[in-house]
């Protein structure tokens, strides 16, 4: 779509800092290198350090977070486009917390999600359902016009929203991605089930938003035209992005579980069959 009447730099927010977005950006990529380096001989010294796959999800995670919580994006999904606010809630869902899940090192998560006294508050709220339950509820929640309309105003509404939403994902992902005993995963068919399931639950709201054929985010009113787009055009955008997008995200987690689930049944049948021969 192309704008009506405005350049790229007229509809793009001035640029404004994001000082609590940058420093807890630093206070995570530090925070991973000062316990990899500096704590880890401390506190488990037999443990291994961070492999690089691990230090670049994590980092990547890092990096996701501080683009999609900043100028610009933050700020045209505030103030112009939902579509780019729905991305930002994607984000933040379905790609920063897997990340970060799979990037913490093994005796990182045990010192810290896995320590008994949090483990402990923790567990409960990670099995399946419960992490179901809160994930779902939220996601549908937080795409309610009263709420949309006291997130853009920005400030604490805003980032309490996205602190909670970024908790339960954390949690929604648990029973596939935990990273440490502590909080059991489930076994690989159950993952695949589970993540099915959390596929379906967005088609309701995400088919409100495609479907719709009247504005359901008054705040916004037509600033979406800005960028060539009305307001319905604009949540219509959004409801593919979450339903699609989304899909796509866990569906493609459901692939890799498959394939390595596989691959390690075919590989216990020939250790097998090689033990019974000898």
């Amino acid at each position: 779509f192309r704008s009506r009447g405005h350049s790229p730099h007229e509809m793009i927010p001035p640029f404004h800092p994001h000082y609590d977005v940058w420093a807890l950006a630093f206070a995570l990529a530090f925070g991973y290198w000062y316990a990899d380096r500096r704590l880890r001989p401390v506190l488990a010294p037999e443990a291994p350090p961070a492999t690089t796959g691990q230090k670049w999800q994590w980092y990547l995670a890092v990096v996701a977070l501080w683009l999609v919580s900043g100028w610009p994006v933050h700020d045209i999904g505030e103030t112009s486009l939902f579509t780019v606010h729905m991305v930002e809630h994607m984000v933040i869902a379905l790609v920063i917390p897997p990340l970060m899940l799979r990037g913490i090192p093994r005796w990182l998560a045990d010192v810290t999600i896995g320590h008994p006294k949090v483990a402990r508050f923790i567990r409960p709220l990670a099995k399946p359902v419960p992490a179901f339950v809160l994930f779902n509820t939220t996601f549908i929640a937080i795409h309610w016009p009263d709420l949309v309309a006291l997130m853009v105003q920005g400030g604490p509404p805003h980032l309490l929203v996205h602190a909670w939403l970024f908790g339960v994902s954390i949690l929604m992902w648990m029973p596939v991605l935990s990273p440490t005993t502590a909080i059991p995963r489930l076994p690989p068919p159950g993952q695949m089930g589970y993540l099915f399931a959390q596929s379906l639950l967005p088609t309701i709201p995400a088919s409100f938003l495609t479907f719709s054929t009247v504005p359901l985010y008054p705040v916004y009113g037509d600033a979406a035209l800005a960028f060539g787009l009305t307001a319905v055009a604009d949540q219509t955008i959004a409801g593919v992005i979450m339903k699609l997008g989304g899909g796509l995200l866990l569906w493609s987690t459901i692939a890799v579980i498959w394939f390595r689930w596989t691959k390690q049944e075919r590989e216990w049948e020939r250790l097998e069959s090689t033990l019974r021969a000898s």
